[in-house]
């Protein structure tokens, strides 16, 4: 049973609705936070742009890893990438959380600091500019915040991108209950 669904894995990890899920649940995500900053009003503090910058890359490592899963090289470091992404958007939510809730405690300006050749916040101010100070996020439904739902999904991401990172590399021969990675 074990290695049927490391096989299972192995085949998603190749699979061109894996990739084509990660590209819409980001622009999902990035849809969602333009809507509430363009349509109710929220003005995003720097920690937001920072996980819109994120959530950017996840998109755009979803489009490489949906034109390269063929290539099995190129598919697993296309997989790590999405690790390390994930990574990055638990630390970066963990402190919208945090600060949202005083666990955290840091300077949250209004400077992006990327380098100057990368002005992103100047070339698409409408959606990577800071307009305000950390504190809060909106409310999505029933009490929970945009915070708590990006710490939640961003663990998420983070836990199934590594099961199929590690299950990307059983070989083709992992049949006949002998997995070799």
């Amino acid at each position: 049973m074990f290695i049927n669904l490391i096989k299972q894995l192995n085949k998603l990890s190749y699979s061109r609705w894996y990739w084509g899920l990660g590209m819409i649940i980001g622009l999902s995500f990035m849809g969602a936070a333009l809507y509430y900053q363009h349509v109710l009003g929220t003005r995003p503090c720097l920690l937001c742009i920072q996980v819109r910058l994120w959530v950017s890359l996840l998109v755009l490592v979803s489009l490489a890893g949906f034109l390269l899963r063929n290539n099995r090289l190129l598919n697993s470091i296309m997989h790590l990438s999405v690790v390390l992404t994930a990574i990055a958007l638990v630390e970066r939510s963990y402190q919208l959380l945090g600060t949202e809730r005083g666990f955290v405690f840091g300077d949250c300006g209004f400077e992006l600091g990327l380098p100057a050749w990368f002005a992103i916040d100047e070339w698409l101010p409408s959606v990577y500019y800071v307009e305000t100070s950390c504190g809060y996020t909106p409310e999505i439904i029933f009490g929970i915040t945009m915070a708590e739902v990006l710490m939640v999904f961003s663990v998420g991401l983070l836990l199934v991108s590594v099961v199929v990172f590690l299950a990307s590399f059983c070989r083709k021969d992992c049949s006949n209950g002998g997995a070799t990675f």
